[in-house]
């Protein structure tokens, strides 16, 4: 599917999220290895991403985290931990963001097609085009731990 055609698909369901779901909730996964994260470049919108995505019916949160970080990095993860929930207004008007970390994971295969690129990124040198929710989250986790 041309990366046109994606983009228009997920315009859509965003327009019908904003319209028929009155809170929207998703999972997102903070993987950090060696001071880096690892984030993703989609094939239908711009920037820099944590990984992640919706919750599907019948899965847990932990198991909506987990399949996403697979789908999106190829990565099999050990433990991980719920950091909190956050909003995601840049996205959804009505959007929430249920974030895990992970520092012990493995890079096992490879990305769906909705992906363009997966990368590691320095913590202190986050990418110029992250959004702006994504940066607040990893920020946040970053204050909470060097002030522990």
């Amino acid at each position: 599917m041309s990366s046109f055609v994606l983009r228009l698909l997920y315009l859509a369901y965003r327009a019908y999220l904003s319209l028929f779901r009155p809170v929207i909730f998703g999972v997102r996964i903070l993987l950090v290895q060696h001071q880096r994260v690892l984030l993703v470049r989609h094939t239908y919108r711009s920037g820099w991403h944590l990984p992640g995505g919706g919750i599907r019916r019948g899965e847990t949160v932990e198991m909506a985290a987990r399949r996403e970080a697979r789908e999106e990095t190829g990565t099999e993860l050990e433990r991980i931990t719920l950091l909190g929930i956050f909003p995601n207004f840049d996205d959804y008007p009505n959007g929430h963001q249920i974030l895990f970390h992970c520092d012990h994971f493995r890079l096992v295969g490879t990305p769906d097609a909705e992906i363009a690129e997966v990368r590691f990124f320095s913590l202190d040198e986050l990418p110029a085009d992250m959004p702006s929710s994504h940066r607040r989250q990893v920020e946040a986790v970053l204050r909470v731990s060097r002030s522990s």
